[in-house]
Order: C-alpha cells, then structure tokens, then sequence
C-alpha cells in the first residue's frame, strides 16, 4: 500500500483502485449547501425534541383556561427558547465551515467508489479511504445521493458528478448492498 496523505498531520493509505469502480468527476461542497443539508438532518434527527415546547404550551394553555394559575410568559419563553436552540445549532454549523481542521471537508475531491471503500481523491496522488461502516446513513435527495457520516459531516454526490447514468445505476445497486439506501 502506498502512503499518501491529506495534510501533514494524518497520514493516509491509499488502498489499489479497482478497475470497475465508479469514477466521478472533481467536487466540492460548496458551504451553504453544507449548513442547509446539516441543518436539515438536524431537525430531522431532533424532531422528538420538539414535543417539548409543545408540551410546555398546552400545559400552560390548560392551566389558563382553567384559571389555576395564568401565565402568558410562558409561550414567549419556550418561543425564545426554541429560536436561540436553533440559532445556536446554525451558529455552530456555520462555524465549521470557518475552521481550519474543516477545510478538507469543502475541498475539491474526485471519488473511486467500489464495494469495499469509497476513496476521495485530491489528486493523484493525494488522497483518503472511506469504508463503509463509517457511513451512518444516506438518502436520495432530488439532485444528490447524501451520506452521512455524522452529525455534521457529510458525502454530498450530485448527479451531475457522475460521468455516466450508468455509473449513476451501480453507485445506488451498491448503496442498496449496503443497506445505506433502503427500497
């Protein structure tokens, strides 16, 4: 295996490419569409959380309508709760797109995808291996396959990356084989 790395502090082996693994094209994520398909999986993954203030707003809405106790402070706090909870997390993803140790995430990177890893490719001869029980999960979105790998960090392959519709069909075979994408 040969040695090539990303930057100098983490080394990387590069695995022998496969000859029938799915080429695309160079592509970077541009950053807002990172801070929209971070914020979308986070609401996604905390729409539980949500029932919370909704709670809060009906015990409030029945303790006033009973009389016990009326409080309408109690709707603009969970409404300032539930904006700054929001913000925050848009801050924070935001962020990442600033700090030094996310650039490589916004980099331009062409990909040899095959059933055993997906190798992100700076160049020729730098690059890094991803296998695929480090991805979480992934979907379909209307322009774009999306893997997430976590919480905020993304795979972000748009159609238009790929050289082939051919290579389009074995990219989402092996996704299925994976049970990455379901159905």
């Amino acid at each position: 295996m040969a040695k090539v790395s990303v930057n100098k502090h983490q080394p990387v082996y590069q695995m022998p490419t496969n000859p029938a693994a799915v080429r695309t094209k160079k592509y970077a994520l541009p950053t807002q569409k990172y801070i929209s398909l971070a914020m979308r999986y986070f609401f996604k993954t905390q729409l539980k959380w949500g029932l919370v203030p909704l709670a809060l707003i009906l015990i409030n809405a029945v303790i006033n309508l009973t009389g016990v106790y009326p409080n309408l402070w109690i709707y603009i706090t969970v409404f300032v709760g539930v904006v700054l909870y929001i913000l925050f997390w848009l801050i924070q993803f935001t962020g990442i797109t600033q700090l030094a140790q996310y650039k490589p995430m916004f980099e331009k990177f062409s990909y040899e995808i095959d059933n055993r890893q997906i190798l992100m490719k700076l160049n020729q001869k730098e690059g890094s291996v991803m296998k695929w029980e480090q991805i979480l999960g992934g979907y379909k979105d209307k322009d774009a396959y999306v893997l997430v790998i976590s919480k905020g960090q993304f795979l972000h392959l748009p159609f238009s990356i790929f050289t082939s519709e051919h290579d389009i069909k074995v990219f989402e075979r092996i996704l299925k084989q994976k049970e990455i994408l379901k159905g």
